[in-house]
């Protein structure tokens, strides 16, 4: 799972055995390791019973809780993206984008691939 942070928005990239993880199990996590004895930085995707999208931060980890009547239906969909917001005081926002992660289209990438979605664009470079 990818996630890209810039000011207040989380968009995240699930590969497609992560969206499948996501879908079963309700919920899945990553984290960037510093080492030992140091803090990790986590961030997990769960699925909630809610009807609206919330987040949080905590311990080193954020937390994005998904309505999983819509997790559930972009999971099993051809749709591309799942996005919502979430009101964290009358002053701010948090947008939130769930993304498929498709195969890149650059040849230069050095990634595996294996596990992405094929790209809408065919084999058409960018």
């Amino acid at each position: 799972m990818k996630l890209r942070i810039r000011e207040n928005t989380l968009r995240f990239r699930l590969g497609r055995s992560e969206v499948e993880t996501f879908d079963q199990t309700g919920n899945i996590r990553d984290k960037v390791r510093f080492g030992i004895g140091k803090v990790d930085f986590g961030y997990l995707l769960e699925k909630t019973p809610d009807s609206n999208f919330s987040a949080s931060f905590a311990d080193g980890v954020i937390v994005v809780r998904v309505p999983a009547c819509d997790a559930d239906s972009w999971a099993s969909s051809d749709e591309v993206s799942l996005a919502g917001t979430y009101l964290t005081d009358e002053h701010s926002e948090i947008r939130i984008l769930i993304e498929k992660d498709f195969v890149c289209l650059n040849s230069d990438n050095d990634e595996d691939q294996s596990d992405r979605y094929p790209h809408p664009k065919g084999d058409a470079p960018c």
